[in-house]
């Protein structure tokens, strides 16, 4: 093979940071590594005409989706907000269905899985999207394993994404699949983003956060744990500090942040460790100290649990070589 064709499929209200994320990435592999088999980069559309995206911009197609052939390297739907009525456009959705059997791999940016749920290219497989999305996608398609949580998922030769930004992590894994983890880190490096986040990782991202709490006494329950994760943050203590029972202690948290006061002490912690590993050179049981965890041990199983890698695997994909 001379080069891989990589095709991004856009259309009307296409989300341009899910098609840039990809062709910027691809195009700067090209221009970092000089790889012995480049990418050729196809940005497609119904009809071959302007691609005008969600923002009001617009991309010029450079190809048909309709008259494009195989075979293709890897495929990629873009997500927006227009899936919906391209979810619903059964001739588009018939040429990805299509074009998705003339492809090596195909894969999904943010809500573009709803187009490829619509093709049934995700039946039976484990897929992510948006993590607002998620659950629509669920509703619609219980055929299909959607998992929320992760940045990107590989289910045999389909990947599928979560929100915008992502795209650039589901591509730098693409980069390394086919040139190599060195030309995937000089990608990360020059888009300046963190350096591949695994597709296991959670969507970290503190706009998935739930918003403070209106409720006075828990806000303020939260501000103490967040700014004090090493201290004894068990329910007793905290229904003392709040000078209300356990009982509605734990009524009141459930409440207002989903969670008993014991599990949401524990992700404010991991998470908190997350920051610590990726922000600081501490050796991991002094991490698990500062956030409460009475061992290093104790800590890898809370970051295994939460976020699906150990702590020193993700202090790894956080840290960058210093520019030879």
């Amino acid at each position: 093979m001379a080069e891989r064709l990589m095709v991004v499929v856009g259309y009307e209200s296409a989300e341009l940071l899910d098609i840039a994320g990809v062709t910027t990435s691809l195009a700067m592999a090209n221009g970092l590594g000089e790889p012995a088999v480049p990418y050729r980069v196809s940005v497609v559309g119904p009809g071959g005409g302007p691609i005008v995206c969600g923002s009001g911009l617009s991309l010029q197609s450079q190809h048909s989706l309709e008259r494009l052939v195989g075979p293709i390297d890897t495929l990629i739907v873009s997500g927006g907000v227009g899936v919906q009525r391209a979810a619903d456009d059964r001739r588009l959705v018939g040429h990805v269905r299509r074009l998705a059997k003339e492809s090596r791999r195909v894969a999904s940016v943010c809500t573009g899985a709803g187009v490829l749920a619509a093709a049934g290219l995700l039946d039976g497989r484990r897929a992510t999207t948006h993590w607002q999305f998620a659950p629509r996608l669920a509703a619609r398609h219980p055929e299909i394993e959607v998992d929320a949580a992760p940045i990107y998922i590989r289910d045999g030769n389909v990947y599928t994404s979560a929100g915008v930004t992502s795209a650039m992590d589901l591509t730098l894994a693409f980069i390394e699949e086919d040139h190599g983890q060195e030309l995937a880190r000089e990608v990360a490096r020059h888009l300046v983003v963190y350096l591949q986040r695994p597709g296991t990782q959670a969507q970290m991202s503190l706009f998935t956060a739930a918003p403070p709490p209106r409720d006075d006494l828990v806000r303020a329950l939260v501000e103490h744990i967040a700014a004090h994760p090493d201290q004894d943050l068990g329910p007793a203590a905290l229904a003392a500090r709040a000078g209300v029972t356990p009982r509605h202690l734990s009524r009141l948290f459930t409440e207002h942040l989903g969670e008993p006061p014991g599990r949401y002490v524990r992700r404010a912690r991991t998470e908190a460790a997350a920051q610590l590993l990726a922000s600081t050179e501490l050796p991991v049981a002094s991490v698990a100290a500062r956030c409460g965890f009475g061992t290093a041990e104790t800590l890898r199983q809370a970051f295994v649990g939460r976020y699906g890698i150990s702590p020193a695997r993700f202090r790894a994909t956080q840290t960058r070589r210093a520019p030879r």
